[in-house]
């Protein structure tokens, strides 16, 4: 007997057949042919007048009328489970089941030859798979980490448009009163502490076509399912005198254009390491010797970017970069995120603390440490709710003497007076001496976007306001800034999965400046002024064509109508004040690959 008919027999042997001992004598002749006379199969164990649900065979008996409808009764309607069975009746039992089951074997064979090709296909797609599985886990160089690389082409130039400003150079004295005009070489190099050369020679220094790249490579490690230990190993060549670095002007730097320094150009370095972990079901922890003030947020309030691409590093950070700062280095944080319904708004607090890094990691307390007086560190409070549709944040960040880099981007006139925030200054006594300095930025971000793609864009806003504070303040240079942006995102354009992106708005620019006296003035002969003259107004446009569902490739223009800010005004002559020119116009594609 096949084991297929083993088994199906199996719960009538062991329901029904008793340990009695038939011999001859016992037979009951007339009962066996009760039992086979009676011809009737029943349907239902309910027409078995003796059985009852309490019965010990009772569920196997069951089985067996409804599964296999194979058991008889007696005319009379009964069942006499309590009667000894005799083998002939054992016999008539196993014959009615054994023809059941042959119908059902029957059944089966028919319709595994009608679907013989189909079970076939499937039968090698198993063991194709299979197949993979073993080679995936006989290759697999880790079992809780998972790889993730992004590579990022970027090619294109920028050229300058205004007064070739190398005409002139300007002397004072310590009245603010002109001293000296004269014409300058043609060849003067570009300073971005002024408009010294101008736009030509901002060109010469800048204009010309780049091909640079960026290489990330990230490890994402989960030892319980919910953490994440997370490195990164990055490498590039945004470096030297590039202007996609922000070199000349630094509002032309892009997101991508990150890893800056000469000594790590086309060299692998490990730009990001750290630790998150859930504690209960609302709040995560994060810590890390490489992390990210802006990595670290239960909430990014915009969605200009998302999906789409990344440009320019103003319009990366939402138009607020004087909060959201990308400071980097070791940090700890934690945020709290309300558990709603999948697709609901949800209200979030996040809290981090980030000490520069390459003081963090020092252990001298008088030029660096962790949580020290000369960390260079940066405390950012983020209060946020949003959802998939719309959302708002409100954000603080404290800036201890950020030496220049608070704010991140900005007119050259701005930045440069953020020298103000500096740790350190040398006094008349040549004596190094700590300014006790510090900024308070505050930031106000909301976004909006459709359900459903059309004509009809996200929007997403921010607004900056900041103020910087310290014993030793040069007269004419900025104390408040602010900033703002706007932009808008048209998903799905031409294209499924094409993105449209228009951003527009004032990266940080002076709002008030510190007094002027005859006694303070700018160290490269910039004449002094108290009143903020400083607008700027940036614009950036792009297209993103998602080629594959890996490959994406987006051309982009930006204009920046006055990057130098309050700087651009300092051509003078005939000892009279003149507003220069001074604008850019970039023009770049990027294309970038994800595996």
């Amino acid at each position: 007997m096949k084991l297929f008919q083993q088994l199906l027999v199996a719960p009538a042997a062991l329901g029904l057949l008793a340990p009695v001992a038939a011999s001859a004598a016992e037979l009951n002749i007339n009962g066996v042919s009760d039992y086979a006379a009676s011809g009737e199969q029943v349907t239902s164990i309910s027409q078995f007048s003796d059985v009852y649900p309490t019965d010990w065979a009772y569920q196997a008996l069951s089985n067996l009328i409804e599964r296999y409808g194979c058991v008889a009764g007696y005319p009379n309607g009964t069942y006499r489970g309590q009667r000894a069975m005799t083998r002939f009746e054992a016999a008539a039992l196993l014959n009615a089941c054994l023809d059941r089951v042959t119908e059902v074997t029957d059944e089966l064979k028919r319709l595994m030859a009608e679907f013989e090709k189909e079970l076939a296909i499937l039968k090698g797609r198993v063991d194709g798979l299979e197949a993979r599985v073993g080679e995936l886990e006989a290759t697999q160089f880790s079992t809780t980490t998972k790889l993730k690389g992004q590579t990022t082409f970027v090619t294109g130039a920028v050229n300058a448009g205004g007064d070739d400003a190398s005409k002139y150079i300007r002397s004072f004295d310590v009245n603010g009163n002109t001293v000296k005009v004269q014409r300058k070489n043609r060849n003067t190099k570009f300073s971005k502490s002024g408009l010294n050369g101008g736009a030509n020679a901002y060109n010469r220094n800048y204009g010309a076509w780049a091909f640079n790249y960026d290489q990330r490579l990230a490890f994402n490690t989960s030892f319980t399912g919910k953490d994440k230990l997370y490195a990164r190993l990055r490498a590039g060549n945004f470096v030297g005198e590039n202007a996609f670095n922000g070199q000349g002007v630094n509002l032309t730097k892009l997101d991508i254009a990150e890893n800056t320094s000469a000594a790590t150009n086309n060299s692998v370095v490990l730009d990001r390491l750290y630790y998150k972990f859930p504690v209960g079901k609302e709040f995560t922890v994060i810590a890390g010797a490489l992390a990210r003030n802006t990595e670290s947020l239960a909430l990014w309030p915009s969605v200009y970017n998302k999906g789409g691409a990344k440009i320019l590093d103003w319009t990366a950070l939402m138009g607020t970069s004087g909060v959201y700062n990308k400071e980097t280095g070791q940090l700890i944080g934690a945020y709290w995120k309300q558990k709603v319904k999948k697709g609901s708004n949800a209200l979030s607090v996040s809290v981090n603390y980030v000490a520069d890094d390459g003081d963090g990691n020092e252990t001298d307390p008088t030029t660096g440490g962790f949580m020290t007086d000369n960390s260079q560190a940066s405390f950012l409070a983020q209060l946020g709710y949003g959802g998939p549709q719309w959302g708002l944040a409100f954000a603080y960040r404290y800036g201890q003497c950020d030496s220049g880099n608070g704010y991140r981007r900005g007119t050259e006139f701005a930045k440069a007076s953020n020298w103000n925030n500096q740790c350190w200054y040398t006094d008349a006594n040549g004596d190094t001496v700590r300014t006790g300095s510090s900024a308070n930025s505050y930031a106000l971000n909301a976004y909006w976007q459709p359900k459903n793609a059309g004509w009809i864009p996200s929007v997403s806003l921010g607004w900056g306001i900041n103020n910087t504070t310290s014993d030793n303040k040069l007269g004419g240079s900025a104390i408040t800034t602010q900033s703002w942006m706007a932009g808008l995102k048209w998903d799905d354009v031409f294209l499924k999965g094409n993105d449209l992106g228009f951003a527009f708005g004032q990266p940080t620019f002076s709002t008030n400046n510190d007094s002027c006296d005859s006694t303070k003035y700018y160290s490269n002969s910039t004449r002094c002024s108290s009143t903020p003259f400083d607008g700027n107004y940036a614009f950036e446009l792009y297209y993103n064509f998602q080629v594959t569902d890996n490959i994406a490739i987006t051309p982009a223009v930006f204009y920046l109508s006055r990057p130098m800010g309050q700087n651009t005004r300092n051509l003078v002559e005939n000892g009279q004040g003149y507003d220069g020119q001074f604008n850019i116009f970039g023009g770049l594609i990027q294309t970038t690959f994800k595996f």
